[in-house]
């Protein structure tokens, strides 16, 4: 397993979601990454029954904020090498990409995370 310093730019799967990050301090089992891009928005749903519609709690899961720091395990993290996108452009990248994937499928999980994208497309960008 590659190790890292503080410092190092990375890229970090958070839950569902995966993120280009600057790693702030290492703890013995995670890094503790601060956010500067999204590379793949979180999926929509109940983490323990993915892409299942028919669960008690259908979460609606946001991407990590610009800045905001998340403990990642260690085996989750790997060397970034290349320019950090911006923060927004990357967000509305990645969201465009896991809604433009949902609208190939025809399932109520892929309908039910599509009503909560487009919820979360309007909180992230309300000016357009």
């Amino acid at each position: 397993m590659e190790e890292f310093k503080i410092g190092d730019i990375v890229t970090g799967i958070y839950k569902t979601g995966k993120y280009i990050g600057e790693i702030t301090a290492i703890k013995p089992m995670h890094y503790l990454v601060k956010v500067k891009a999204v590379l793949k928005h979180p999926q929509q749903g109940d983490l323990h029954n993915p892409k299942q519609a028919d669960v008690e709690l259908f979460h609606e899961r946001r991407a990590l904020a610009l800045n905001e720091q998340t403990n990642i395990p260690k085996k989750m993290v790997k060397c970034y090498e290349g320019t950090v996108p911006d923060y927004n452009t990357s967000l509305r990248d990645s969201l465009q990409h896991l809604m433009n994937e949902l609208e190939d499928l025809d399932t109520e999980w892929a309908t039910r995370s599509l009503q909560h994208l487009s919820q979360l497309e309007k909180d992230y960008f309300p000016n357009d």
